[in-house]
């Protein structure tokens, strides 16, 4: 604790303390570093980044989720060109597609926006004609508002107003909602759900497209940001949890250590723990405490190593796996499927080997038949994310203690809780810190 004490004091430059190296951590550290402060990352766990970060599960190393990335994600692909993590090596970028183990399939070609949509939608299989022309009438609906409602609402309700059943909700809007928001349709926030849509299917044609990483999600952004950071003279503390933030004069203590500035970049659930020292700070903990959260599951799967998927990311229905990868294709792990059960549902319920056997079952069925697995491994985010209903508060970046400062994807004004929001929030919060010195 000297050692990080005298450090501080001796660095002539503004020093900021961020708590917490997820994306939105690593994101505020990387703009503050390149603003000339003296940035000390602090990380609870071993290594930096948050609910998408690597792991290591009896001797294999694992993701702790899938994400996919989408062409509109433009802040975090800067953010990754900024700090050596070049997005065309670390992620397979492809056209649009949805595509399910049986029947439906949904393609993007690739023409100009937003003629690539009405030809996704005209050509999909599986997806009667009157519900293409009303998802392409919906799109338009949605196009003249602006993607914005004027009274939030369901995902639900805003598609049935809409004649978006069927097919349509089965298999395009309900998936992307999931996908996106990790909050089932009869709860989501629609609002949240129409920026998604605006900046991706309304986008620019690119803005569709599918990123998904080729690299595992700690060496995809947040280790690279931590060499961007140390060098030009800062730190990142890993395995180090801050027991709070106190007052120091018109500064901050934390860790024995004195900072200008501070931004707390954790999960809303974290915050009591850090701000119990700071009374200024009880309107936002009692907000904070009206969130509740959506789970992430991920089944790990390996099989022989002949064994693969038709496509890298695979949609299966009627059972609790939404989404399997063939971790094969995207990160050489040959034989290697992860099945992603997104939001909460009866899967919470089960024992992780049960849980397995079912993902085990429900993709051999979809795929006509599989060997038995090699070994599997169940990783349960159980609070992955703030669930994304209607009229929940976004705090923003500033609260009512100058000089600190909120980051994390539940901040964010309008986006869902996904990697890009939690890298906006992080530049938002970094540009309040640089701004106020």
């Amino acid at each position: 604790m000297e050692d990080l004490a005298q450090r501080v004091a001796l660095s002539p430059a503004a020093r900021i303390a961020v708590i917490g190296a997820g994306y939105a951590g690593m994101a505020a550290a990387v703009e503050l570093a390149a603003g000339g402060a003296r940035v000390t990352v602090f990380e609870a766990a071993p290594g930096p980044g948050g609910r998408a970060r690597r792991v290591v599960s009896r001797g294999q190393a694992l993701d702790n989720g899938q994400h996919i990335l989408v062409g509109a994600y433009r802040e975090l692909l800067a953010l990754m060109r900024r700090v050596g993590a070049d997005p065309e090596r670390s992620l397979l970028r492809l056209p649009l597609e949805l595509r399910y183990a049986r029947g439906f399939r949904l393609r993007a070609p690739r023409l100009r926006a937003p003629m690539h949509l009405a030809a996704a939608l005209l050509s999909a299989r599986g997806l009667p004609w009157r519900e293409r022309l009303r998802a392409m009438r919906f799109m338009r609906a949605m196009r003249r508002a602006g993607f914005r409602l004027a009274s939030d609402e369901t995902v639900s309700a805003l598609l049935a107003r809409h004649a978006q059943d069927g097919i349509a909700a089965r298999y395009l809007w309900g998936p992307l909602c999931v996908a996106a928001l990790n909050t089932l349709p009869q709860q989501a926030s629609a609002n949240a759900f129409l920026a998604v849509l605006r900046d991706s299917l309304g986008g620019a044609r690119a803005a569709s497209d599918l990123l998904l990483p080729r690299v595992d999600l700690s060496s995809l952004f947040p280790e690279p940001a931590g060499r961007y950071v140390a060098a030009r003279g800062s730190e990142v503390l890993t395995g180090r949890r801050v027991r709070g933030v106190a007052r120091d004069g018109d500064a901050f203590r934390v860790e024995g250590a004195r900072f200008e500035r501070v931004v707390l970049a954790c999960a809303p659930y974290q915050l009591a723990a850090l701000a119990s020292a700071l009374p200024e700070l009880a309107p936002l903990l009692r907000a904070a405490d009206r969130y509740t959260y959506q789970p992430i599951y991920t089944c790990y799967l390996q099989y022989p190593q002949a064994v693969q998927l038709p496509a890298p990311m695979l949609g299966l229905d009627g059972g609790l796996v939404q989404w399997a990868f063939d971790r094969g294709t995207l990160t050489g792990e040959r034989g290697r499927i992860a099945c992603v059960i997104s939001a909460q549902g009866d899967h919470q319920q089960m024992a992780h080997g049960e849980l397995a056997g079912r993902c085990h079952q429900e993709l051999a069925r979809a795929l006509g038949g599989l060997p038995a697995p090699l070994w599997s491994r169940v990783i349960a985010e159980k609070r992955a994310t703030v669930a994304t209903l209607p009229g929940v508060p976004r705090p923003g970046p500033e609260t009512p203690l100058a000089g600190l400062y909120l980051a994390g994807d539940y901040t964010d004004p309008e986006y869902p809780p996904t990697l890009e929001a939690a890298v906006r929030s992080g530049l938002r919060a970094a540009a309040c810190a640089l701004r106020s010195v």
